[in-house]
């Protein structure tokens, strides 16, 4: 699992690549907290998890979701997700997470 942060005018983007699953889990949730805490610092009000290049995701990565979620609402911070491909919109949809976080098809829909 590969990732990247970038602040855009509004917005901080937290881009995965490859995988998340038990050996990148803790990684995936480390970079979703230091997108909180950017955000935070720069008084914006969202962060959205780019999965167009992400593979697969765990249960523990599931999770690693829901606990940013839950960091980001104790700061009024909105976690959505962009650009699933089809088998992580299959994940989010068996999960039910695409009942918890906004998702749409491309990071440029959050503007």
């Amino acid at each position: 699992m590969h990732y990247s942060l970038d602040c855009r005018d509004d917005l901080i983007i937290v881009a995965v690549s490859g995988r998340v699953d038990e050996s990148s889990w803790e990684a995936f949730g480390s970079a979703l907290s230091e997108a909180i805490d950017q955000a935070r610092q720069a008084k914006l009000d969202r962060v959205v998890i780019d999965l167009a290049e992400l593979d697969y995701m765990s249960s523990r990565g599931l999770r690693a979701l829901t606990v940013a979620k839950r960091e980001g609402e104790e700061h009024g911070i909105m976690i959505s997700l962009a650009a699933p491909n089809e088998v992580m919109r299959e994940i989010l949809a068996i999960s039910r997470y695409d009942k918890l976080f906004t998702i749409t098809d491309t990071v440029e829909s959050e503007n």
